[in-house]
């Protein structure tokens, strides 16, 4: 017998797939439109980068927040119905985010490039740019919209795919935010060239569920070679409260990336600031609740 969950993993398993497949139609479009040199010149008008990597460092939040602005959630559901790209993430550095993640995927989250641009010009914390990157060409498009750092998937590409297009984003002077999910591919992304920032994602990619215990237990098998090559660590999916960003914090990350959580409440600034609490004894009481 098929269970309700089973099916929905398994569209879900499907639909990760079809992004991929979309994506290569979109890169394949890219080219044929838009040359290197064509696609080079259009970073002449690009904003100056801001430093992501820095800007954690220095942040007043230990963990700091990277609060993301997506329209819909993996399932395609609308999470704000008033969506303001704009307003959203004037709100999110007013709260006080370190940074704001920006999902510039068209298809399956209405996103675009056009919402990273837009935000760039109000807004003066680095952006992420959070999509399914394959190709340098979309790498080009996000430095010209405004983006200071860019989303790698370990999941959806190969070691040497990874190497190549960590090298560009660097070589743009953006930072590469390399995404992993379990150990193998923790430890495929530590043995690459110039790895700077990693971003643990605690939903798989291959069941789709959540546990926000993958960063503990990969921070527990790893943080001290992590910590001896000078890397910055963040943690997704599944913080919901404080009390779940006292228990990343107590593994060793640096910061996390959030959206939904916020941007479901009527005030985003208010919300930042309830999560980012400054008290850090009350995280540690909220962990011992939890736990």
């Amino acid at each position: 017998m098929t269970y309700p969950s089973t099916i929905y993993n398994n569209r879900l398993q499907s639909m990760l797939k079809e992004i991929v497949w979309q994506k290569k139609l979109e890169v394949e479009q890219i080219q044929k439109e838009m040359s290197l040199a064509s696609l080079q010149r259009q970073l002449t008008a690009a904003p100056t980068v801001r430093d992501l990597f820095t800007a954690i460092q220095q942040s007043l939040y230990r963990p700091s927040l990277i609060a993301e602005i997506r329209k819909t959630s993996l399932n395609q559901e609308i999470i704000r119905t008033e969506f303001e790209p704009i307003a959203i993430a004037k709100a999110y550095e007013g709260g006080g985010a370190t940074c704001i993640s920006v999902v510039t995927d068209q298809k399956f989250f209405q996103g675009g490039f056009e919402h990273l641009r837009a935000i760039r010009y109000r807004v003066t914390v680095p952006l992420l740019c959070k999509d399914f990157i394959l190709n340098p060409c979309q790498i080009y498009l996000a430095r010209a919209a405004g983006a200071d750092a860019v989303l790698l998937i370990a999941a959806i590409l190969t070691d040497q795919q990874i190497q190549n297009l960590t090298a560009v984003i660097h070589y743009l002077g953006m930072n590469a935010v390399i995404e992993v999910n379990n150990l193998a591919e923790l430890d495929r992304v530590l043995k690459l060239d110039d790895t700077r920032i990693i971003t643990i994602n605690n939903r798989s990619w291959e069941d789709f569920t959540v546990d926000i215990n993958i960063t503990e237990q990969l921070m527990a098998q790893r943080r001290s070679h992590i910590q001896n090559l000078g890397i910055l660590v963040l943690s997704e999916s599944g913080i919901e409260n404080s009390a779940d960003l006292a228990f990343v914090a107590d593994a060793g990350v640096n910061a996390v990336i959030m959206g939904e959580p916020l941007l479901k409440q009527e005030d985003i600034t208010a919300a930042v600031r309830n999560f980012l609490k400054p008290d850090f004894p009350i995280y540690k009481d909220l962990l011992k609740k939890r736990n």
